[in-house]
């Protein structure tokens, strides 16, 4: 049952304005062309292109940055390694909203509202989730493997590159899945950075707009719905090998 809702929007996509607002189940004739309605009624080209840029260099910049503070979690021995584990507990359990009037004055004054920018820049900076997952990952690699490779000389950044996240690869496009499926999805974001700026727009805002300016249009708001998840769908068919693996081969090993 629970790809009911999905069915129903398909199939209402394809229906005529009139017919989706009854209890017809089964759309007659099939309206095809409404997917077509929806790129020449709203930029979904644009908003399409500025979601999956934003998507792709959050998830670059998470990995990136999310990698070695793990390793460094992980596979280092250093003092205050558990205490800055412990924040990075804390900071699993703060919500967005609490820092957020901040942040958005900081990004005012760098002139960056209206952009993208205030929507990447903080997945550059690592995510507490992220951090989580992978430690626990490294964890479970034998330490034998790092130990083996310092005795024959390789460099900290060599042993994380070479060692660590090649054996973490399930865990890593667990993580990169994870991210881009969040920013794709993310509304409460562009909302608030973009909304002034209808050229940054992503699919989420747009699609919101869509259904102020087509409220009986139930149709082109269900079309609209269908182009917003196709992508998702099929990057999560593609990509759910390596995230379930990722998922069940990371554990709560402390």
């Amino acid at each position: 049952m629970f790809i009911a809702p999905f069915v129903f929007m398909v199939l209402t996509a394809l229906m005529t304005n009139a017919q989706s607002l009854t209890s017809n189940l089964w759309p007659h004739p099939f309206q095809l062309r409404n997917i077509v309605n929806v790129f020449n009624q709203a930029p979904m080209l644009r908003y399409a292109t500025n979601t999956f840029l934003y998507a792709t260099l959050a998830t670059i910049g998470l990995v990136l940055s999310s990698v070695p503070v793990a390793y460094a979690l992980a596979c280092l021995r250093w003092r205050g390694r558990n205490l800055v584990f412990i924040g990075v507990l804390v900071s699993m359990m703060l919500p967005p909203q609490v820092t957020i009037i901040p942040v958005y004055v900081m990004f005012a004054h760098l002139h960056l509202v209206g952009t993208i920018w205030p929507l990447v820049i903080p997945n550059w900076f690592g995510d507490a989730f992220s951090i989580f997952l992978l430690r626990q990952f490294f964890l479970t690699i034998p330490m034998e493997y790092v130990d083996a490779a310092r005795v024959d000389g390789c460099g900290e950044l060599r042993i994380m590159v070479q060692v660590i996240a090649r054996s973490a690869k399930p865990a890593i496009a667990a993580v990169a899945l994870f991210s881009f499926l969040l920013c794709w999805n993310d509304f409460w974001g562009p909302l608030l950075y973009t909304l002034q700026n209808p050229a940054h727009w992503t699919l989420s805002v747009g699609l919101a707009q869509f259904r102020n300016i087509y409220e009986v249009n139930w149709n082109l708001v269900m079309a609209g719905t269908v182009v917003f998840m196709a992508p998702v769908i099929v990057l999560f068919f593609f990509a759910q090998k390596a995230f379930v693996e990722g998922v069940t081969l990371t554990g709560v090993k402390g």
